[in-house]
């Protein structure tokens, strides 16, 4: 895949709800090929990665935000539009982050990833001050619609890894598919998840139900016309987003119904963790 390194221009940071205050750019793209991500629609059918050669300068931009907002605490994203992990061993970006943030009082870093190359990151200084988050789902989605990513074991395998470095953990279940008996099935992959990381330890979660643009929509068929993914909009309410783009999402009934089950099966096995949002 092709990797492209440039000079990021824009140092006004786009507002990252629910999971941040900002997203850090430091990575645009994904070599996973994901057949429901979501940049097959936002970067308009971009399908190279761009990473920045200027991260000391978009941390000092980073800087300016937390100034301008202390005593509040400032949280950045940095995966709001790729993953930054595959690109790592290029540009040192995330471990140049990580130690920024340390030393930051008021300002928080975190990313998520469904990658498992993080044993770089784990004995650098953190402070307690980035989170670490793996992007996991059930292993069929894994086997049927996430071709270029590692498998769920060596995800968690890795989480592990994170926690004992007393990074803060997170995990991110993203897109929850409400077909038919995926109450089961994510109820095993929380199972799962509880057999490979310490449960006494603080852990959060973020479940992210399976939406789609029709920009989105359009470039998956015409990328794979015999997909298997459910992108009916008879099926789904539409919805505008954050961005001012709308989306197809499941119903109302269906997501409060959702929601609950899946708040009490973290709680039943998790005694020490949260669910920081479902959407």
């Amino acid at each position: 895949q092709t990797m492209v390194a440039g000079v990021r221009k824009t140092l006004t940071f786009q507002g990252c709800r629910p999971s941040a205050d900002y997203q850090l750019p430091l990575v645009t793209g994904c070599p996973g090929r994901c057949e429901y991500c979501y940049l097959l629609g936002s970067l308009g059918g971009r399908t190279y990665l761009r990473v920045y050669v200027n991260v000391p300068q978009i941390l000092a931009r980073a800087a300016d935000y937390i100034e301008e907002r202390r005593p509040r605490l400032t949280v950045f994203e940095g995966s709001a539009v790729g993953d930054p992990v595959p690109v790592e061993r290029y540009t040192g970006a995330l471990a140049r982050a990580v130690t920024f943030f340390a030393a930051q009082e008021f300002g928080r870093f975190r990313f998520v990833t469904k990658f498992a190359d993080v044993d770089h990151l784990l004995d650098l200084p953190h402070a307690g001050r980035t989170t670490i988050r793996f992007s996991v789902n059930t292993p069929a989605v894994i086997r049927r619609y996430e071709a270029g990513t590692p498998r769920l074991e060596e995800r968690l395998r890795a989480a592990a890894r994170v926690a004992a470095a007393g990074y803060p953990l997170g995990l991110m279940i993203a897109p929850v598919f409400l077909s038919e008996g995926w109450e089961r099935d994510y109820e095993e992959l929380l199972g799962t998840i509880a057999g490979h990381l310490d449960r006494s330890q603080p852990l959060s979660f973020e479940f992210v139900t399976h939406r789609f643009t029709e920009r989105a929509r359009t470039k998956i068929l015409e990328l794979n016309p015999a997909s298997t993914l459910p992108l009916d909009p008879q099926e789904r309410r539409f919805k505008y987003g954050q961005f001012g783009y709308g989306k197809y999402v499941y119903g109302a009934e269906k997501m409060e119904q959702a929601g609950d089950f899946l708040a009490r099966s973290v709680a039943a096995l998790f005694p020490r963790a949260t669910v920081a949002y479902f959407v």
